[in-house]
């Protein structure tokens, strides 16, 4: 499902009332809310939201635990790091133990080893049918999630939850979850916003399924929801 807003300010309040009301319904139901976070700077001001005064006081921050959906393999403190905007944004305003967050970085481990240990922690926090109760998605100008980037083998991945890569593009190494993984989610919501974005969402949504050229298209919830939040611009509708 696609929903339109006239711009970034809506799409932040949309996507916030949807991490409230994921976390208040799993924590009702099952005493725990599992959660991915996104990097890059469009949630920036989701986080921002849900740390202000009008949304952090409606959530048990105690029964929320953080993972995240990819990482560069880059110390926690380099402005690259997908877990240093979400602390500078979220976490570091919210009542969350440290225990309940899962950074996608270990100093002194290899990429490929910390993804086998990722994966391990989200089989201890969520079981063996590892459904995330909310899962936030952006998507590159290029089509891509996580760090499901175009023509990459990591694309192919049918049995690894985690998995952790060399990106010669960008010559550095990644470490993201997997298509299967996160089609396990209760609810996925993906932001786009902005005209750098109208080509992939149109190819995405509608266009030839090549998800080898447009890696969205393997986010296919097996029996969740998947929501598209994109402004006016995303969506061509200027």
């Amino acid at each position: 499902m696609i929903q339109i807003y006239n711009n970034t300010e809506e799409i932040n309040t949309a996507a916030a009332d949807l991490f409230v009301a994921a976390a208040q319904k799993a924590i009702t139901e099952k005493g725990k809310f599992t959660v991915v976070l996104t990097g890059g700077s469009s949630p920036a001001g989701i986080y921002k939201l849900l740390a202000s005064d009008d949304y952090k006081n409606k959530i048990d921050w105690s029964k929320v635990f953080i993972f995240w959906g990819d990482e560069r393999w880059v110390p926690l403190n380099d402005d690259l790091s997908n877990a240093k905007m979400s602390y500078a944004a979220l976490l570091s305003h919210v009542p969350i133990p440290s225990e309940n967050i899962f950074e996608m970085y270990k100093d002194g481990v290899t990429p490929e080893d910390y993804a086998v240990t990722y994966e391990e922690s989200i089989r201890e926090v969520l079981g063996n049918e590892g459904k995330f109760d909310l899962i936030l998605l952006g998507m590159g100008d290029d089509g891509h999630t996580a760090s499901l980037f175009p023509n990459q083998a990591v694309l192919e991945e049918q049995n690894k939850w985690v998995s952790a890569y060399y990106l010669e593009p960008q010559k550095m190494h990644r470490i993201t979850l997997t298509a299967p993984l996160i089609n396990k989610a209760e609810k996925i919501v993906v932001v786009a916003f902005g005209e750098k974005k109208t080509h992939a969402l149109k190819e995405v949504t509608t266009g030839e399924y090549n998800p080898t050229l447009y890696p969205m298209q393997l986010i296919k919830p097996v029996s969740g929801e998947l929501l598209f939040l994109v402004d006016k611009v995303a969506a061509g509708a200027n």
